[in-house]
């Protein structure tokens, strides 16, 4: 935290002076008493009252000052605020090792899991779209802040809904991009600030080679965060003979190296989860200096009404 006027904080000090004057002011009243020898008559004109209450609003009061005068210095701290439009595409492999029961309950299922969750985990302000991939890719759902059209997509990610058998991870860059650029009449010329999130167990097999939609995403300046999920004993069912479809994330590393994205592992659901977390937390937001002196001053005007409060409740006056 910094301050904007900072000269302002010397104020501060005359805060303190009021302290030591309430302490001293509370000192010689207690000598007064001591003075005063008939203590029945004492007692009469000056009934016990609860000794930690009278000191409350008068705390109150204080804290109010120094409260204010830090508001006052107009301080400011790095905050992250959402990025205006930002959009995020989540492209999910839906090829058919991605049927593999090597994660609780299947590779697909998990990740379906965990897509939803991160999709709630972002700020409502978001668009966020949804591609599915195989052999090729598909647009399931534009990049929107509707949820609920997101989450409907997320359900329909099942095996063959591309129609084309293989893994198209190049495709499913271009693919996001084109989404990306479709996102309202400014995206062509105006493009919003964007991530990729591609989540795949395999090499790529068809389509554009993923080095060149790289470059593509390269040139728009969209990151693209990989995800490789599996284990490298995982396999599949085909007419009763298992098929191993071990996790190979190289393609995965590359774009995510040649973009500027993140390369993440995962080959458990808690370890899927916590690698979208790990996203969550920096796509789509920028951390700009704000003065934050309404914090301070909001938190005097509480105190004050406090003491105010106090003062009415337990003496019948204001301080």
């Amino acid at each position: 935290m910094t301050w904007q006027s900072p000269a302002r904080l010397w104020l501060l000090l005359g805060v303190a002076a009021l302290v030591v004057g309430y302490l001293m002011m509370q000192r010689r009243q207690s000598r007064y008493a001591v003075r005063f020898t008939n203590l029945r008559l004492l007692d009469r004109v000056a009934p016990q009252r609860p000794a930690w209450r009278r000191h409350v609003p008068a705390g109150l009061f204080l804290a109010m000052l120094a409260l204010l005068v830090v508001g006052f210095a107009r301080p400011s701290a790095e905050v992250r605020v959402p990025r205006e439009r930002a959009t995020v595409m989540v492209a999910v492999d839906v090829s058919t090792s991605m049927l593999a029961n090597d994660v609780d309950p299947d590779r697909l299922s998990a990740a379906k899991e965990a897509a939803r969750r991160f999709v709630d985990g972002l700020p409502d302000e978001f668009n966020v779209g949804l591609v599915a991939f195989a052999g090729s890719a598909a647009v399931l759902v534009p990049p929107s802040t509707d949820r609920a059209a997101l989450h409907e997509g997320v359900d329909r990610l099942n095996e063959g809904i591309t129609g084309v058998q293989g893994t198209a991870i190049g495709e499913a860059i271009s693919t996001s991009l084109g989404a990306v650029k479709s996102l309202d009449s400014n995206a062509a010329k105006n493009p919003p600030p964007a991530r990729i999130i591609l989540l795949s167990d395999g090499a790529n097999t068809s389509g554009t080679d993923p080095l060149e939609a790289a470059a593509q995403a390269v040139a728009a300046k969209v990151p693209v965060h990989t995800i490789s999920f599996g284990t490298p004993t995982g396999s599949v069912d085909r007419g009763g003979r298992a098929i191993q479809v071990p996790v190979d994330g190289q393609s995965l590393k590359a774009v995510a190296e040649q973009t500027g994205g993140g390369f993440h592992e995962a080959s458990t659901s808690a370890e899927l989860r916590a690698v979208y977390e790990d996203i969550g937390t920096s796509v789509g937001y920028r951390t700009e200096r704000q003065d934050i002196s309404a914090r301070f001053i909001g938190l005097g005007l509480v105190f004050a009404m406090g003491a105010a409060a106090g003062s009415l409740r337990w003496f019948s006056r204001l301080p």
